[in-house]
């Protein structure tokens, strides 16, 4: 009974701060999915239970899923403590979770003068870094980019690429799709015998 009460406040809280983020009254909610303003104005303030047939209507007008409508809130989902990762050269903490972000994997990373050197990689996607501290030399191409702290980068990796640091330690924070994730973070692949 308990996980059921603490369920029904989380999804009264989630749909009036949804509601409120978007700038919308009661009303106007309640136009989007079909709820009376009333009952609407009830189910915020927990004097009424939401019904299951009225959380489909809320999710969809408040454009999210019902998964995260009804998803509990744990501390551990919040605080992520990521064990570094250790290449010649380069450390890499995982900052989401596996399957957290469909498709994408953010990690910080500190590359030191002492990585092996790479030639340039391909690979489909695109790619998106943030330099946190020292600068980093971007070779994209046929061109040599240098990107300082506060400044982030975004490019095609069909293009020849590569990331290096550039008279020191670099430390940046990087989103990744799956193939960037594969070839930064896991190696290129091992070719069939």
């Amino acid at each position: 009974m308990t996980q059921e009460v603490d369920l029904d406040a989380v999804v009264r809280q989630r749909v009036r701060g949804l509601r409120l983020a978007r700038g919308w009254s009661l009303d106007a909610l309640a136009a989007r999915c079909f709820v009376s303003p009333s009952t609407l104005s009830r189910i915020e303030t927990g004097h009424r239970r939401i019904a299951l047939d009225q959380l489909v209507p809320l999710a969809r007008a408040l454009g999210t899923t019902l998964d995260q409508l009804v998803e509990p809130v744990e501390d551990e989902d919040v605080v992520i403590r990521p064990d570094p990762e250790h290449v010649e050269g380069m450390t890499t903490w995982l900052l989401t979770r596996p399957g957290a972000i469909p498709g994408v994997v953010v990690a910080k990373m500190r590359i030191t003068p002492e990585r092996a050197a790479h030639g340039p990689g391909v690979h489909p996607g695109r790619e998106w870094f943030t330099v946190l501290s020292g600068t980093v030399r971007l070779r994209l191409g046929e061109r040599t980019i240098l990107v300082g702290p506060g400044q982030a980068a975004e490019f095609s990796t069909m293009v020849p690429h590569a990331i290096e640091p550039h008279d020191g330690p670099v430390e940046l924070l990087s989103i990744f799709d799956r193939d960037g994730e594969r070839a930064h973070l896991h190696g290129p692949p091992v070719p069939d015998a």
